[in-house]
């Protein structure tokens, strides 16, 4: 058992080092336009990593929010990758200024460090955090003042959380992030959009409650469930190396969020 333990362990970190890789080439030969802004909130800076398409006219903005491993560069080449299809994109560090030690993603030594740091982050942290990048988001000049927010498992749960407060966003894509507290449905005025592995039963148990709290509070819930896929397949489906359920997953869930971004 603890051999089987150690080798998943193992191949799961092959995993993220693969898609890590790939994605460092892919924003490496890059011809679009990337910046590192700093947004300042109160007595703290977040680094935020912005994308411009090569466009003639305004776009909405996209702020993406990482997974519980950090802003990593799969979730740079994700954003770039994006703003191929006509949008602005805005990746907050939310491991910013963490400590004296760490002051961004980069600066921790390992994905483990990293993950170990999100969960000490405060709620009311990450939700002041990500009004003040919504602010800088809807204040560029390239924008076209339309904004929505996409995150992955822990961003995803923040993504589905940003919809409870920020009324001004257009709508939130929540890929197999957990749903907020019963009590902050009601405050929901965007629609949310799920995307879902079919063997991640940890996240998709709750989609049945979260459904019903949804329609009971007249609120728009759609959701997509990928046979055979699992957790974190929009990663995990970067990798050429990975399984083939998390391929087609991540393309066709790639295929309809584009179709949900064309209608806002």
């Amino acid at each position: 058992m603890k051999k089987l333990v150690l080798f998943t362990f193992l191949l799961a970190n092959m995993v993220v080092l693969n898609a890590q890789n790939l994605a460092l080439k892919q924003l490496e030969d890059s011809p679009r336009h990337h910046e590192w802004i700093k947004v300042n909130n109160e007595d703290r800076e977040i680094n935020c990593f912005v994308v411009y398409p090569e466009i003639s006219e305004k776009a909405t903005v996209v702020i993406v929010i990482h997974e519980n491993r950090g802003l990593t560069d799969w979730v740079r080449s994700f954003s770039d990758r994006l703003a191929v299809r006509g949008y602005i994109v805005v990746a907050p560090d939310l491991l910013s200024d963490f400590s004296e030690k760490y002051a961004s993603t980069s600066d921790f030594p390992n994905s483990d460090a990293a993950r170990n740091a999100i969960y000490k982050l405060s709620p009311d942290q990450v939700k002041f955090d990500l009004m003040v990048v919504q602010d800088f988001a809807e204040q560029l000049p390239a924008g076209n003042g339309k904004t929505v927010v996409a995150g992955f498992c822990w961003g995803g749960s923040q993504s589905f959380r940003m919809a409870t407060y920020n009324s001004d966003i257009k709508a939130a894509l929540v890929f197999y992030g957990s749903a907020p507290e019963k009590d902050k449905i009601k405050n929901i005025s965007a629609p949310v959009y799920g995307f879902y592995g079919g063997n991640d039963e940890r996240i998709n148990s709750g989609i049945p409650e979260t459904e019903e709290q949804m329609q009971a509070e007249g609120k728009k819930y759609n959701y997509f469930i990928y046979p055979g896929a699992g957790h974190a397949f929009m990663r995990s489906g970067a990798d050429p190396s990975g399984a083939a359920e998390n391929k087609k997953a991540r393309k066709k869930s790639w295929e309809k969020m584009l179709e949900i971004l064309a209608e806002i």
